[in-house]
């Protein structure tokens, strides 16, 4: 092995050996009789002789760890020697100082040995902080060939190595690691793939175990299940923040040092012939040396800060996720998804926030010791009034505080349901646009931001009031301590007034940051409390399941006396009295009435509901379909491989079982199609399968399937049946419930479910035997046949008697044969576009537009406020300077000198310019919480509009996550963040005028250095911009990714627990985390490597004006008016840097603004309402809907989904529309309510062309029942009409119609019912029926059925059959559906194929045709059906 000598190592050892040969030089001089500042020269000599050894020791220390090979330098022998000797020489170095310029004393050659001293012992000190060795191990080529070559391919897979990890001392110190990426930044927009990645220190999966692993201890030392999630954040971190809290308290110690030398300074300047010129380079260098540690010291703890509340954030994520996987149903029921989304966007920020903070926390109490012993130090007993005027200006903060706290928790609370109703609106636009309620929900929207509106101005009220308080702090404290300095006869020179002036500037920075300290903490602690609130909410029961090894039974279910309940708090079980034995193999249906409890017999298997009692056993792996498909943004082999290995063999075997193949030709890229959010670009059967697929590909020994057949039409449920069922899972064990009676027969055991209990059990022989309440199912379906039957031989007896006359026209394997030729054109089209719906988001490139700038300013009043709160920013600044001013030039310069004029007048003069100052300062805090606030509310409702009125294609493309992403995010940074970024940006450029203004009102040079170097702080600037801002988006960007995948997570969590993927996805969010972390990491960083650099040139320009100061001849200059330049030129480092840092951190939150607008300006539907063409108000009357040459796609790089549509549908007619899963049917509806807009065609109702109407007159007047069943969170009355236009009795006439009154006069608020997030704590098949209700109560002339009773059972869909039959008598019923029955009594039928139509008929003609599709799905049915009618006849 060869090792490479890191930096670290050879900077120790050269450090070491240095300091060494310094106190051998000093020990010589000793010797030899020279000078120490010590009396006692044995003490002297034995110090100096120690630490020769020490550092000799120390030397050979850093030989053996590099002859060791440590990662790491010891703690005892080297690490603590290096911390101990850096602060012994901070303090002897300090003291030197101190008695080198009080003794007006020469500079010896002890001190330039001590200076150098320091200067290394900061490098030891650095490098002691870190620890690491970076000690590289290089195998060599002949003994590690292999090694070699696996480390190689390591290197080139990992490109994006971490530059951070791998940087050197002097690179952390500088943050010159990151000039590689501002080198590429610079020249060309980043990507994500350019940016290099996280240390593995701050690698997602490495947090989230830490956590892990804090929690574990923390609930082993207290013996506690549910430790307080505060107890583990300080675990989790507390070795990083204590680094932090070191160089935090190391430059607030190092920011006094120039408030305590300005009197020294003046004092200099006023006997400058008395002093040499040494004294006064010293006292320069002590001035610069303050300040270079204190830059150092205050980069790398803000830097520190920010990589722990990343750290912090993603651990909290992570942990988060991994509980809303296994959140019990009752716990998922009480939390929203909006809500949980919010505790990951909003709650963990604000803990992270507080990360930053809590330096302030060490920070305070020395910043205000120090103050005060300088007071005490220049004005005596002065120091106490000192002290007790910031005690109260203090204490001012805690009512306020409060206040702040409780205003806090109401915003919060205002969001979350603000985001609850986005997040239901959003994933219901589809049916708010059918329904024509898109209105009334974007009122309910605006309605709750109202009201979170008028508690963000309470808050922004009392923040005005807090930042008069605190930009008076100064003003006040001077005030009173000057006053009392009179008052006790302490004399007042220039020097001591500019000392204490500095002091107060000093501690205005305490003060003003304790109430954002305290805000921070107001914030923090409720987030915090929130999200422990969540992590201890109850899980589902992990032990309610017992796994017992295939080798041991033949069973693969058994429950015995089972009772289970989705509410543990409620009298009645869900489930009573279960008893189940299903052996290997067995095919198990599942059948009842709706709201029997079939789906909670599966979820009970699954472990999914609350075991009240009973055992439940299960023998092998898991497979589970639901009955709402759920399927993941992304293509479709994905979603069918669900994480597995790709086997081409299995593969196809599975999706022909699963008839996905005729589907694949249809896609434009086939299996490699992406899938819109919840698979919104597929048909509900295409969702189903594909869902089947995947549970089929998992290769498991157990299916769950509820309700498979519901979404597919009869010949596609069919050969899933043939295929997939009694096919490639003929060996498995299936539990499938299902609403088909035709499947029964097929099944080993049917059970039949009733009020939550297995009424029956046995064959389907065995049931029709028993005669107690299966024959209704079956009854129900027997009619059904019979119907079909009846047609089927009245066709046939007529095709014998009339003459078959079109032969002539197409027949559907043709038509199936020329779809497939035009579509080949196509698909090439489309390839060449990657079949993507879901296109990347959305991200601008280059600076931000001006106009994005001016839009924020000129939102509110066209920006006329603007120049007003610049114009109080400027008075307050002019009259501040004034003010110290007026006190630098009247008092005198030394002691026992006159002052100018009266001293109360003097205090009395500057008592009204400070109070005018602090009034200004009042005027402009409520400006800008004003203007902010309207111009956020209004870009909000913008951009809600813009959304809202958007069209469903958007939709289609543009998961929620993006859009609920810049609805809580981004406009929070409006809302709180915006005003005052911006607002800062200006201020701060006023006060570095003020101060270069000052400074150069003494030595008019300091223009000659303070220009160039303006000049490069420019350039870094402009260099730094382009990096910054790109990782600034990129972060915006990668923050998305980890909502929606949550969201999609949370909303399939049964499924993944169902296949045990959990671990998968763990994974994926940890993934997820690291993308966001990555540009978030380096953009901190980089800010930080721009702000080290700007503080360097500042202080540069600062040494440079105090040389000047120390070299110009006395009588030049006024000595209290250069002590006023020191004064300000002090802050002139945080001044400039401030300036640069507001305007990147302002062009930084500006791009929330940039994404808002972006939404604000999305191309919007057609007008709602055309007030030139309106409809007649009686319109549609006959309901004559006219299809003409109608052609649809979807967007312009897919294919067409409907074309060449001609056909009527006469007014008044029951029409029935069939046609295999995907071939158009979903989407001929859509056009008729203008979802999607014809291409090219016409569609006409009642002679009125719908294109030419408003959107709201048209779906206004049409009634549909969709094919999937929304419910929104709220009351059964709001559900069933949500625009309140009827009465309770005609609402209880609409539910007994669709048989829900019973179910709903069973709850306890009746028509108030409580109804969760999308219908929940209803089935599918309850909440159809609501739809049912719906349509009821509107009672339109035209009304649209798309797979309504699809979850619904044969005897509930007889009724529902008979109640449309007699409400809907002289309307037009447009029936989309896969029960052949349901539209075999139509007076016509359309057969659509690949969109088009294949035929167009009455049923009975279309039966006469042997060939034609209609007879063959009927053929279909009646064979399938007829061992089913054997039994039952025969029974």
């Amino acid at each position: 092995m060869q090792i490479s000598f890191s930096f670290s190592c050879k900077l120790s050892i050269v450090c070491s050996i240095v300091l060494m040969g310094t106190h051998t030089s000093v020990l010589i001089m000793l010797l030899n009789g020279g000078g120490t500042y010590c009396t006692q020269t044995i003490r002297a000599f034995a110090s100096e002789t120690l630490q020769v050894a020490l550092w000799a020791a120390s030397s050979i220390g850093v030989y053996n760890v590099v002859k060791d090979r440590l990662i790491k330098f010891p703690w005892l022998l080297l690490r603590a020697w290096w911390l101990l000797n850096f602060f012994l020489y901070m303090i002897g170095m300090a003291i030197d100082t101190y008695l080198r310029i009080t003794s007006h004393g020469k500079l010896k050659f002890r001190d330039y040995a001590n200076f150098l001293g320091l200067l290394l012992s900061t490098c030891l000190f650095g490098i002691s902080v870190r620890g690491k060795t970076d000690i590289v191990h290089v195998p060599s080529s002949t003994t590690d060939p292999l090694l070699n070559g696996k480390s190689d391919n390591k290197y080139t897979e990992n490109k994006r190595e971490s530059i951070y990890s791998n940087a050197n001392l002097l690179q952390l110190i500088t943050f010159s690691w990151l000039n590689p990426l501002f080198a590429v930044g610079f020249k060309k927009p980043l990507d994500q793939d350019e940016i290099p990645d996280v240390d593995i220190k701050d690698s997602a999966a490495f947090l989230s175990n830490s956590f892990d692993e804090s929690l574990r201890y923390v609930k082993e030392r207290d013996g506690t299940t549910n430790p307080p999630i505060y107890k583990a954040i300080c675990t989790f971190i507390w070795k990083k923040a204590a680094i932090n809290a070191c160089f935090a308290v190391t430059s607030a110690a190092a920011s006094y040092v120039g408030p305590y030398l300005i009197n020294d300074f003046v004092s200099f300047l006023s006997e400058k012939e008395t002093r040499s010129l040494q004294s006064g380079y010293l006292l320069a260098l002590a001035f610069l040396g303050a300040k270079m540690i204190e830059t150092t010291a205050q980069r790398q703890w803000i830097f520190g800060a920010r990589q722990l509340g990343l750290r912090l954030r993603a651990a909290l994520i992570s942990h988060i996720y991994k509980k809303a996987l296994v959140l019990s149903s009752q716990s998922r029921q009480s939390r929203t998804s909006g809500e949980i989304i919010n505790y990951m966007s909003v709650d963990v920020q604000r803990i992270t926030d507080f990360m930053w903070f809590v330096n302030i926390i060490w920070m305070l109490p020395i910043q205000i010791s120090l103050a005060i012993y300088i007071l005490h130090t220049n004005l005596d007993l002065g120091s106490l009034a000192a002290l007790a005027a910031t005690l109260m200006v203090m204490a001012c903060n805690i009512p306020l505080t409060r206040t702040q706290k409780k205003y806090q928790a109401k915003i919060m609370e205002a969001k979350d349901n603000r985001m609850k109703s986005t997040s239901e609106v959003l994933r219901n636009m589809k049916v708010l646009k059918l329904q024509a309620w898109d209105t009334q929900f974007l009122e309910k929207l605006e309605t709750l931001r109202k009201l979170e509106y008028n508690w963000l101005w309470k808050s922004l009220r009392l923040g005005a009031i807090t930042a008069f308080i605190f930009w008076g702090s100064p003003t006040f404290i001077s005030v009173i301590t000057f006053g009392s300095c009179i008052l006790m006869g302490i004399e007042l020179t220039a020097g001591r007034v500019l000392a204490a002036l500095a002091t107060f500037r000093m501690l205005q920075d305490p003060i003003f940051n304790l109430p954002d300290l305290l805000n921070v903490i107001a914030q923090g602690r409720v987030s915090a409390d929130r999200v422990a609130s969540f992590l201890q909410e109850e899980e589902i029961q992990r032990d309610s399941i017992q796994y017992v090894p295939k080798d041991q039974t033949e069973v693969d279910i058994e429950v015995q006396n089972g009772k289970f309940s989705w509410d543990p708090e409620s009298r009645i079980p869900t489930l009573d009295r279960i008893s189940l034995e299903v052996k290997r193999g067995m095919k198990v249906a599942i059948c009842g009435t709706v709201g029997s409890g079939k789906s909670s017999l599966l979820s009970s298997i699954l472990g999914e509901m609350k075991k009240l009692s009973g055992t439940v056993k299960i023998s092998g792996t898991k497979a589970y379909v639901p009955q709402s498909p759920w399927i993941l943004t992304g293509n479709i082999r994905d979603n069918i491989l669900f994480g597995n290995e790709f086997d081409s063999i299995k593969y196809e075997k599975t999706i022909k079982a699963c008839a996905l193949l005729k589907d694949f030709e249809l896609f434009s890229c086939a299996d490699l199609t992406e899938i819109g959010e919840r698979g919104i670009n597929m048909s509900g059967g295409q969702k189903q399968r594909i869902q089947i697929a995947r549970a089929v590909y998992q290769d498991a020994d157990i299916y769950l399937l509820d309700d498979p057949f519901s979404a597919v039409d009869a010949h596609t449920g069919t050969e899933l049946f043939k295929d997939c069922l009694m096919g490639i899972l003929r060996e498995k064990t299936i539990l499938f419930v299902t609403h088909q009676v035709e499947f029964l027969p097929a099944a080993d055991l049917i059970l039949v479910m009733q009020d939550g209990k297995i009424a029956q059990t046995g064959t389907f022989e065995d049931l029709l035997k028993e005669n107690i309440g299966f024959e209704i199912l079956v009854g129900a379906h027997s009619q059904a046949l019979e119907s079909i039957l009846t047609v089927e031989n009245t066709s046939r007896a007529q095709q014998t008697i009339e003459n078959e006359s079109n032969t002539g026209s197409t027949t559907n394997s043709e038509l199936l044969y020329t779809r497939h030729e035009s579509d080949h054109n196509i698909s090439l089209e489309i390839s060449e576009k990657g079949g993507k719906l879901v296109q990347d988001e959305e991200r601008e490139k280059g600076s931000i537009g001006k106009e994005v700038y001016w839009t924020y300013l000129t939102t509110v009043k066209g920006g006329y406020l603007v120049p007003i709160i610049i114009l109080a920013q400027s008075s307050f600044q002019v009259l501040q300077i004034a003010s110290n001013y007026w006190m630098a030039w009247t008092c005198p310069t030394t002691s026992g000198t006159e002052p100018k004029m009266g001293i109360n007048s003097i205090l009395f003069v500057y008592t009204l310019l400070a109070v005018g100052g602090s009034l200004c300062v009042l005027l402009r805090a409520i400006l800008v919480g004003i203007t902010g606030l309207w111009t956020a509310q209004k870009l909000f409702i913008n951009m809600l509009h813009g959304v809202v009125r958007a069209p469903m294609a958007f939709f289609d493309s543009t998961p929620a996550g993006r859009i609920l992403s810049r609805a809580s995010t981004d406009q929070s940074v409006l809302d709180l963040e915006m005003p005052q970024k911006l607002g800062w940006c200006a201020f701060s450029i006023i006060q570095i005028l003020g101060t270069i203004a000052v400074m150069s009102q003494v030595a008019w040079e300091v223009f000659v250095i303070f220009i160039p170097v303006t000049a490069v702080c420019i350039w870094y600037q402009q260099y730094y911009t382009p990096t910054a801002r790109e990782l600034a988006r990129l972060e915006g960007i990668q923050r998305t990714p980890i909502l929606h995948h949550f969201a999609e997570s949370l909303s399939g969590s049964s499924t993944i627990r169902a296949f045990q993927q959990e671990l998968r996805f763990i994974d994926s969010n940890l993934r997820f985390i690291d993308n966001h972390s990555t540009p978030w990491f380096h953009n901190v960083a980089a800010m930080e490597w721009l702000s080290f650099r700007l503080n360097l040139l500042s202080n540069f320009v600062f040494a440079f004006s105090l040389v000047l100061l120390v070299t110009l001849p006395k009588g030049i200059i006024n000595p209290s008016i250069a002590g006023l330049a020191i004064t300000y030129g002090i802050n002139l480092n945080v001044l400039q840097a401030s300036v640069i840092w507001n305007i990147c951190n302002a062009e930084n939150k500006m791009i929330s603004v940039e994404r808002i607008i972006q939404y604000s300006k999305i191309a919007s539907e057609a007008p709602l309402s055309i007030e030139d063409c309106k409809p007649p108000n009686n319109w549609p009357h006959y309901g004559t809907i006219c299809f003409k040459n109608l052609q649809i796609r979807y967007a312009e790089h897919l294919p067409y989904v409907l074309n060449n549509i001609n056909c009527t549908f006469p007014g008044k007619r029951k029409i029935g529309v069939v046609g295999r899963t995907g071939s158009g049917k979903s989407t001929l509806i859509q056009a008729i309510f203008r979802i999607v807009e014809p291409r090219e065609g016409s569609i006409t109702i009642d002679d009125v062309d719908i294109c030419k109407i408003g959107l709201h007159d048209l779906r206004s007047s049409l009634s549909i029942i969709p094919q999937d069943p929304t419910m929104f969170e709220g009351t059964v009355r709001g559900n069933l009409d949500p625009l309140e236009q009827y009465t309770d009795s005609e609402a209880w006439e609409a539910l007994e119609k669709c048989q829900l009154a019973s179910l709903v006069r069973e709850k306890e608020k009746k028509l108030d019912a409580t109804v969760v997030e999308n219908g929940e704590n209803w089935s599918v098949g309850q909440r159809q029926l609501f739809c049912l209700g719906r349509a009821l109560l509107k009672k339109s002339s035209i009304l649209v059925l798309d797979e309504a009773t699809a979850s619904v059972d044969s005897a509930t869909d007889g009724v529902i059959q008979s109640t449309i039959s007699e409400e809907f008598i002289d309307r037009t019923v447009v029936t989309i559906a896969h029960r052949i029955h349901t539209v075999v009594n139509s007076d016509l039928v359309l057969v659509l194929s690949d969109g088009r139509v294949a035929e167009y008929d009455t049923p009975a003609k279309l039966l006469e045709r042997e060939d034609s599709f209609f007879s063959k799905l009927v053929k279909d049915y009646s064979a399938r059906s007829k061992s089913f009618n054997s039994l039952a006849n025969h029974n």
